[in-house]
């Protein structure tokens, strides 16, 4: 973030970037330093800020991203062990995506890492998305639509690609699979059931060829 967008924050943003900065900073001690840890912050709190209605919720979603893609730059790098990774990506990264993290997080523990992305992030997650997965006893409704970036890419063992064509980005020798999934935008729960549950037979079928066994 440059300094003339800093003096644009109000007092209460800057001591929670601050605050985040300060969080992510004991997190990857020894692993990155200052200038990078408080350089994906602020790129992450830019991304959010263009197209948020809601600032002050801003520096917990860049410090949550930011959080993220550090996990995955240090794989990157291999500065950490490394899980099998898989990166779910769809356009508004609000229904689909949303909900293959949710089963796969759910059903997989700490034996594997899931995250996901969209190439053209909606503002919200799907509410329709959000009812249909309480079903399951899954919440996904603090999860938060986000683009992806290439340090995330990078660090998937499998790229799960759903509706976002030419838009998904890609990375020689990565392997990628397209599910083929109905998109539940502007859909009532009841016809976004079957898409769930669709959802939730390909990532128990995915966690089986990973070899992790599933909750």
């Amino acid at each position: 973030m440059t300094d003339q967008a800093h003096r644009h924050l109000s007092v209460d943003l800057h001591h929670a970037l601050t605050t985040a900065a300060t969080r992510l900073h004991a997190e990857f001690d020894g692993t990155f330093g200052a200038e990078t840890i408080e350089r994906f912050l602020h790129s992450s709190y830019d991304q959010f800020a263009a197209r948020s209605t809601v600032p002050n919720f801003l520096p917990l979603l860049a410090e949550r991203f930011a959080r993220q893609r550090l996990h995955a730059l240090a794989k990157v790098e291999g500065r950490a062990a490394g899980k099998p990774t898989v990166l779910f990506l769809c356009v508004h990264n609000a229904g689909r995506s949303q909900m293959a993290l949710g089963f796969f997080q759910n059903l997989a523990g700490d034996r594997a890492v899931a995250w996901s992305g969209g190439s053209e992030p909606g503002h919200e997650i799907n509410p329709s998305a959000i009812a249909a997965m309480a079903e399951r006893g899954i919440d996904i409704s603090r999860e938060f639509p986000k683009p992806w970036t290439d340090e995330v890419v990078r660090a998937a063992d499998v790229v799960i690609t759903m509706g976002c064509g030419d838009a998904c980005p890609v990375f020689p020798g990565k392997r990628y699979l397209d599910w083929a999934l109905d998109d539940p935008a502007g859909k009532g729960v009841e016809d976004v059931r079957p898409v769930r549950d669709e959802i939730e037979r390909r990532v128990r079928g995915l966690l089986d060829e990973l070899g992790v066994p599933a909750t």
